[in-house]
């Protein structure tokens, strides 16, 4: 089955203030997390249902990439999934929540 992407602008906000932080601390690392992120999403579509759902209510998904300590929140309907945000491990799930 072939799925179509869609990355929400603030999940999108979320990788560029994440970045932007890490290439602070040491140059060229915040090119390596936007690159992981990438890799992570990219291979959503091949088993968008590997990952346990962590919300029936709200049909949400998430899961740690490799490496970086952060979520990839998502969501599946139908062939469509939706990014809806990438966040450190350690925020609170409303941090999330707030935007499904």
């Amino acid at each position: 089955m072939s799925y179509s992407l869609e990355i929400r602008s603030d999940a999108l906000s979320d990788i560029a203030e994440a970045a932007t932080w890490y290439d602070e601390r040491e140059p060229g690392l915040g090119l390596e997390f936007v690159r992981t992120i990438r890799e992570a999403i990219g291979n959503l579509p091949a088993t968008p249902f590997a990952h346990r759902l962590r919300n029936r209510r709200r049909n949400v998904r998430w899961f740690l990439p490799s490496r970086f300590p952060y979520r990839i929140v998502y969501r599946v309907h139908g062939e469509h999934f939706t990014i809806i945000a990438v966040l450190h491990s350690a925020r609170h799930d409303r941090h999330w929540k707030e935007r499904t």
